[in-house]
């Protein structure tokens, strides 16, 4: 054996014993980040996670597993904010650790990606690693037309993911033993056999669990049967609209973790109320108790209740009370409140309604009716408040919405002493967009460029719709140098990205212009220096991202 096979062979071992230690390594990461959500964010935990992820990170991609070293790098980065930031974690920021070390577990699923379509992973540092979750999702496509395959993994990878595609059942079943994608698009009708049946069987067989959007040619009432029957997730006929498609596999792949709700007890009896917060805790709501009802207003700025059970008969200022003191104030007008009392006059009930109640529920009342009524109203004041403050088209924050936050943004950056950039986009000539192709096509227009803002920015950004074809985005914690790259990065996949209206392609473009707290410190001169930098962009020739110029202030 020459020297370089010894080589090889001793490579192959290490990386083998590497990949057999990996599961080990993982388990002990999900250990100590468990630790810190129980409570335990002392610097000696937070520096081990972080020294754990470190190390993976460099030995991940020395060993050929570069899925799992881009995973940990983000994991590494984001902890990196949590040591230099030196506060306990909000709520929002440990949601978005947690997805990164659920995206390492899951990255190593995959293989090296050699032939794969893949997309380049944002420009990240320790202040702006991006939550790009969609980009490191893999997705298989089953087609035997191969122009056509090739075609539709180069659309959908531009759309954030990672693509691979196979001609056949058989090339198909070989690559699930090595990688599980997160969903899987398949052709109905292949040469070696039936997709739908090829999927039950798996189902059965192999236990296949991911989320499949079967194409076909023919949409006639028995194949979708035959799709539905086999557990298909959606069912597409050819030609199909690219946009609708990747808006299907958007639903398919995302797992939107809800938040728990919140919701503030007040009853002058401690024992009661804790009874109550106990009862709603077990199915993991978030309480706040109250036992003097003169303390209210403090809490409700602090804790930020999404529903109020109370009593009705306190001492000082009962129930009824206390709701229209409420409900005098525009801010506290839509919260909810749930009457609590012994009260059976259903006169009495009705009045305290009248008065700002939203229910009404007599004690001693059973655990699972508490919940269920909680559940229910809190639930709808979610929708309603949403309905409120997105845009209906996108789902993005509307102007007003995304002003407010913009706004204390701002002072949180000013009080923790950390940069912020805002950002301006705009639709390069959308109008000619709209009259070319209809406002069906410019919808689907706005809905891509929302879509890929989502997927490219960090949960923890601010996101809106702005007005028409203009959208803003508020990247905290974030310096002018690395925004500029990742807004570029953006709007260049943009550019590329093939937009369809009745089987004519064409591409849109868009200006983005960006300016930075604390050079511009307040935000009339931040959104001032962005919107004017936008226009800038525009008068430079369009689709590109300008800075904005301090010395034009």
């Amino acid at each position: 054996m020459n020297p370089t096979d010894t080589i090889f062979l001793k490579l192959q071992e290490l990386r083998a014993s590497f990949a057999a230690q990996l599961p080990e390594k993982i388990q002990e990461i999900e250990t100590h980040w468990n630790a810190v959500l129980s409570g335990d964010t002392t610097a000696g935990t937070l520096k081990t996670l972080h020294l754990l992820a470190h190390k993976l990170t460099g030995s991940g991609a020395t060993f050929g597993f570069s899925a799992v070293s881009a995973a940990a790098r983000v994991l590494e980065e984001a902890l990196q904010g949590i040591l230099e930031n030196g506060a306990t974690p909000t709520t929002e920021y440990l949601d978005l650790v947690t997805q990164h070390v659920s995206m390492l577990k899951y990255a190593t699923t995959m293989p090296d990606k050699v032939n794969d379509i893949a997309t380049t992973t944002p420009i990240q540092d320790s202040a702006t690693a991006m939550a790009d979750e969609t980009a490191n999702q893999l997705i298989f496509i089953i087609d035997d037309e191969e122009p056509f395959t090739r075609d539709l993994a180069l659309k959908v990878s531009h759309s954030g993911y990672t693509v691979r595609f196979f001609l056949d059942l058989a090339s198909f079943k070989e690559g699930m033993k090595h990688a599980r994608p997160a969903a899987i698009i398949m052709d109905m009708m292949l040469p070696d056999g039936n997709g739908a049946d090829a999927i039950a069987e798996m189902r059965d067989k192999d236990n296949l669990a991911q989320p499949v959007i079967f194409l076909s040619a023919n949409g006639d009432f028995q194949m979708r049967l035959k799709a539905i029957r086999c557990g298909g997730y959606a069912y597409f006929t050819k030609p199909m609209d690219i946009n609708a498609l990747v808006d299907t596999l958007d639903k398919a792949t995302t797992h939107q973790k809800v938040k728990p709700y919140r919701v503030l007890v007040i009853d002058d009896s401690p024992s009661l109320a804790m009874l109550y917060s106990h009862t709603l805790k077990a199915v993991g709501m978030i309480t706040e108790t109250i036992s003097d009802p003169m303390a209210i207003m403090d809490t409700l700025a602090s804790f930020a209740p999404e529903l109020i059970l109370m009593d009705v008969y306190m001492p000082n200022c009962n129930g009824l009370e206390l709701a229209a003191v409420l409900r005098q104030q525009e801010k506290y007008v839509s919260i909810p409140i749930v009457f609590l009392s012994g009260e059976t006059d259903l006169d009495k009930q009705l009045n305290a309604m009248q008065l700002g109640g939203d229910d009404f529920l007599v004690k001693p009342i059973q655990p699972d009716h508490l919940i269920s009524a909680v559940t229910t109203r809190t639930s709808r004041y979610r929708i309603l408040r949403s309905l409120m403050k997105r845009d209906s088209l996108t789902g993005l924050y509307n102007h007003t919405t995304t002003t407010e936050y913009l706004n204390h943004a701002l002072e949180l950056a000013r009080r923790r002493k950390t940069p912020l950039v805002f950002a301006m986009i705009d639709l390069d000539r959308f109008k000619s967009v709209n009259d070319t192709y209809g406002h069906a096509a410019g919808d689907r227009v706005i809905k891509s460029l929302t879509r890929l803002l989502q997927q490219r920015l960090r949960k923890t950004d601010i996101i809106g719709r702005y007005g028409g074809e203009e959208f803003a985005a508020v990247l905290v914690d974030a310096d002018i140098d690395n925004a500029y790259k990742i807004l570029e990065k953006i709007h260049v996949d943009f550019s590329q990205l093939h937009q369809e209206c009745e089987g004519v392609a064409f591409t849109s473009t868009f200006s983005c212009g960006i300016a930075a707290f604390p050079t511009y410190d307040n935000p009339i001169s931040l959104k001032y220096a962005a919107d004017k930098a936008m226009y800038e962009a525009k008068r430079a020739g369009r689709n590109r991202v300008v800075i904005a110029d301090p010395a034009s202030k």
